[in-house]
């Protein structure tokens, strides 16, 4: 077997592996959000979300310097130098732990000062507000130093680890959340959901530290510092600085931004949209969580031509993936929505279908940021884009100052995707081997075809028939069959339909 083959098979399986924990994690999900919501209350829901990003404002740094943990241990990986792992990693440790204090200083002063004197919040709930938000900068220290234990699951391409300590988590909360439904005990049970998650987040970082001691050979190491080395890493979390605080502004930014000019109701919608969209993207997120190490070792071992149809098969398939339980929702948002929550605030439904379509534009860059990322050459790279991704704040901000109506946030943030796409593939043009007029044609063109022949009759059945079951049986029905049929005539090459049908033969001859 070549090695393309083998790594080829390495993906699949630790998609496979992803996919469990997903798919019981999104039954659990939908279920606990309902619970959740109904037991909260509408109010408390949306202070909950709201509150959380306010912790997560102060993440800017942490998520540029994992990124950059990340890509440097998979790149050593790559490159097979155990020496230089065990510097990035005691390296990325001795960081995170002078960030988590640095965290917990601004967080109980500048973070504490924000919430109680700029946050719209009820004056009855300011109290649990305050108690959310302590839980929440603890949960984010605790995962802040996790950050490099994690990232070495990810690069080893452990993904088993994450399914089976992913389970026991989401087991967990399922038992935080029957507590706090069903209990007959008289508390506040906004505060003790906020602390009791803190304790699962405890002992799960805890298993995942345990694991990686006893696995890998550079988390056997204590803290250290390799000046070299977190200069190398510095400069491409400084420069990811900037990514990564224009993702926040366009998330809990925009969440804070809701919430100063509506209220925390908005918040809840919001919150509700995000946990639809959350469980449909992560059915791409596996795929992509298994197949990004790749992309990163076969640039550091110098094999461009399959690094290259690893970004372009990624980033096709991802979309198709998500096509697949996306058209339905599209279709039967209200329907889905009532028979899930009964009753859930206004906006929630235009909410649920943008933001579907903002993740449905997005995922089409995943491979191209990671690409530009294995390059380590990303600082004009994060200069323009990372700008452009910015004005998603400014421009929400302009909208809800004019009287625009909560839905043009996501409008804007869909316009900004676009153009953040575009700019991308001018810059990784600058890569020898890489065609952004390929890309255009094979990606970018292929799954546009394919959605646009895959909405065709749902259209039609949506537009002819009144709602109700009848009619949400049939749409999920013929959109599966409709996006399946597109997929495989018109989204694959011969390659990838001889491979689906030698894996849909083995599976069938497994079962019969």
């Amino acid at each position: 077997m070549t090695e393309q083959a083998e790594n080829t098979k390495r993906i699949a399986k630790n998609t496979l592996m992803l996919y469990v924990r997903m798919l019981f994690g999104m039954l659990v999900s939908l279920y606990t959000s309902r619970v959740v919501l109904q037991a909260l209350g509408v109010e408390d829901y949306g202070i909950y979300n709201v509150v959380g990003g306010v912790v997560a404002m102060f993440s800017m740094i942490s998520n540029s310097l994992s990124s950059s943990v990340g890509r440097f241990l998979t790149f050593e990986l790559g490159k097979g130098d155990m020496e230089g792992l065990k510097k990035v990693f005691s390296t990325s440790l001795s960081i995170h732990v002078a960030l988590a204090l640095a965290f917990i200083l601004l967080g109980e002063t500048i973070g504490l000062w924000f919430l109680n004197t700029h946050m719209t919040i009820p004056e009855n709930r300011l109290y649990a507000a305050n108690w959310v938000f302590h839980a929440s900068v603890f949960t984010f220290v605790i995962n802040l130093l996790s950050a490099p234990f994690n990232a070495s699951i990810v690069s080893h391409e452990r993904m088993s680890a994450f399914a089976y300590i992913g389970i026991l988590d989401i087991i967990l909360r399922l038992l935080i959340v029957l507590f706090i439904a069903y209990s007959g005990w008289n508390f506040d049970r906004l505060i003790v959901y906020a602390l009791l998650l803190v304790g699962v987040v405890c002992i799960m970082q805890a298993i995942y530290w345990n694991y990686c001691t006893r696995n890998f050979e550079e988390c056997k190491f204590g803290l250290g510092f390799d000046v070299s080395c977190w200069k190398e890493m510095s400069s491409f979390a400084g420069w990811n600085f900037i990514g990564c605080t224009a993702g926040l502004l366009k998330e809990q930014g925009v969440n804070i931004l809701l919430n100063l000019f509506i209220g925390p109701v908005i918040n809840a919608a919001r919150g509700i949209a995000n946990t639809v969209n959350n469980v449909l993207a992560s059915f791409s997120g596996n795929f992509m969580t298994a197949l990004n190490p790749q992309i990163t070792k076969s640039y550091a071992a110098g094999n461009y031509d399959y690094m290259f149809s690893l970004v372009e098969r990624g980033s096709r398939f991802s979309y198709y993936i998500l096509l697949l339980f996306a058209l339905p929702m599209l279709f039967e948002t209200e329907f889905v929505l009532t028979l899930w929550l009964k009753h859930y605030p206004e906006h929630t439904v235009n909410f649920v279908r943008l933001i579907l379509i903002v993740t449905m534009c997005d995922i089409l860059s995943n491979t191209l940021i990671n690409l530009k990322s294995a390059t380590g050459n990303i600082r004009n790279y994060q200069i323009v884009v990372g700008s452009m991704l910015l004005m998603n704040f400014p421009l929400s901000y302009f909208c809800l100052k004019l009287g625009c109506s909560p839905e043009s946030t996501l409008v804007v943030a869909l316009l900004v995707s676009i153009f953040c796409l575009i700019l991308r593939l001018l810059f990784l043009r600058k890569i020898p081997g890489f065609s952004m007029k390929r890309y255009l044609c094979k990606v970018c063109g292929n799954v546009l075809i394919v959605t646009f022949i895959s909405m065709i009759l749902p259209l039609l059945l949506y537009i002819q028939m009144p709602d109700g079951i009848v009619r949400f049986i049939l749409i999920c029905v013929l959109s599966t069959l409709c996006s399946s049929a597109a997929i495989y005539f018109i989204g694959c090459s011969e390659n990838e339909q001889i491979f689906i049908r030698e894996k849909f033969t083995l599976i069938r001859r497994k079962i019969f």
